[in-house]
């Protein structure tokens, strides 16, 4: 196979992976159809369990498929694996690097795997750890650790930067510092693939996403078109003062609501025009009898698409992810992959 410059960063045909299981097999990844375009930030969006984690192991080269085709920059991971490794980055959510060692340290010994990268000061302004760059990693932040993890996805200059939830745990400023590096990225044409629980992330860094559930692509699009997809551009959030349930559907039928669902601590109206249901929402609850506690209105996010194909918010669950194989969260040790 031919590296092809003009094609996609990422090719994925009928990718399937599948593990044993005590009564039978177990399907992570259910027949995974995927293109990834060049100088895109594609986001991969999915519950706990629903397949992502595997996905992004096998387009890696962490995971190997039980079928399909992976292509990666127009490489196979079957016959070309050392030219696709000396092309990517790859940033795990948490990698544990020695504790007493400097971050010039730590980027000079990943420099030396790659026969062509940035020099290491280049990674560490990359990343704007300049001042930091002769301190040892245990007297780092949180949020500066995760940038030298960054740093190490970076260092080889490489043309696709994998991203598995590189914010989860940060405080807004170290977020939005992450933001910055990949829009930095992007400006520079290269292709970042990112998993991530925050749908602001996605909306704000991603060109387009795909939300995975059960081992299956079940929306691919801009975050912009998925939204629009949903058909309303508004929605109503409100509680009852007597915390007694009401049926959802005794509100979907009012004027403008095109969809109605019970929250965890309420009731959420996916409407056109907010003027026209919210007085036929309060002429609905007084006929009922039924004080409001809380009312809210805002626009349609990525998150109201995502409850709206998955019927739960993607961080309902805060434990450790683990895909259908069973496995947890990915860590990786400092060393070479």
């Amino acid at each position: 196979m031919t590296a092809d410059s003009n094609g996609p960063a990422i090719r994925v045909r009928s990718l399937r992976k599948e593990y044993p299981g005590r009564d039978a097999r177990v399907i992570a990844v259910d027949g995974i159809d995927l293109e990834i375009r060049r100088g895109e930030c594609f986001g991969l969006l999915g519950p706990n369990g629903a397949g992502k984690t595997t996905t992004v192991e096998i387009l890696e080269g962490l995971n190997r498929p039980t079928s399909g085709e992976v292509e990666v920059l127009g490489l196979s991971w079957d016959r070309e694996p050392n030219a696709i490794r000396e092309r990517i980055g790859v940033t795990l959510q948490e990698t544990r690097f020695p504790e007493k060692e400097t971050i010039r340290e730590l980027l000079t010994v990943f420099r030396s795997f790659y026969r062509h990268g940035l020099s290491v000061d280049d990674a560490i302004a990359r990343v704007s750890l300049e001042t930091k760059a002769d301190a040892l990693f245990e007297h780092l932040s949180g949020g500066q650790q995760q940038r030298v993890a960054v740093a190490v996805g970076l260092i080889g200059d490489p043309e696709i930067l994998f991203l598995d939830e590189p914010t989860t745990g940060l405080d807004p400023q170290s977020r939005r510092q992450l933001w910055d590096v990949v829009l930095d990225l992007k400006s520079r044409g290269r292709t970042v693939l990112l998993t991530t629980h925050y749908m602001d992330e996605a909306e704000r860094l991603c060109d387009r996403v795909a939300v995975i559930d059960r081992g299956k692509i079940i929306a691919l699009g801009s975050p912009a078109d998925l939204i629009a997809r949903l058909g309303g551009e508004h929605v109503i959030e409100f509680a009852l003062a007597d915390g007694e349930p009401v049926d959802p559907a005794a509100f979907a039928a009012l004027d403008s609501v095109l969809a109605a669902r019970a929250e965890a601590d309420g009731y959420s109206l996916t409407v056109g025009e907010p003027h026209r249901a919210l007085p036929a929402l309060l002429d609905a609850l007084e006929d009922l009898g039924r004080p409001l506690a809380r009312l809210t209105t805002r626009h349609v996010s990525l998150e109201d698409v995502f409850v709206a194909l998955t019927g739960r918010h993607l961080r309902d669950d805060q434990e450790p992810e683990a895909d259908a194989g069973g496995r947890g969260r990915r860590r990786r040790k400092a060393g070479r992959r």
